[in-house]
């Protein structure tokens, strides 16, 4: 089975930092896109920062400046460095992998359990 798994959050405080991990483990051919996505009550889910297998990065505006992603492909890990933390940013975080399984280039996404990032003011 392939799982994704997000460690890392937490409480902070307005203008601290945390770092987001996530591992991907099980039977799969690769690792396409990995993300990091967020849903704050009462919001739809929404994209925060994606990195592709070659490490092209993409941030949400809200986070540009603040967030890095990043990723280990020989680990299949992808972290995600919060730093300058905003109340708003107040979210269960979820890590996403899209995974080809036995077929290059079919590719399946899963989603892990994810994490609460709570920052007070």
């Amino acid at each position: 089975q392939v799982q994704l798994v997000e460690s890392g959050g937490g409480l902070v405080q307005a203008g601290g930092s945390l770092r987001l991990s996530c591992a991907v483990s099980g039977m799969l051919f690769s690792i396409n896109d990995m993300a990091w996505y967020r849903q704050a009550p009462g919001k739809q889910r929404e994209l925060v920062a994606d990195i592709t297998s070659g490490g092209s990065r993409k941030y949400a505006d809200p986070v540009k400046g603040r967030f890095t992603i990043s990723r280990d492909n020989a680990k299949n890990t992808v972290d995600l460095q919060m730093n300058n933390l905003k109340p708003e940013d107040t979210a269960v975080y979820y890590c996403n992998a899209k995974v080809a399984l036995t077929t290059p280039g079919v590719l399946y996404e899963y989603w892990g359990k994810g994490t609460l990032v709570t920052v007070s003011s």
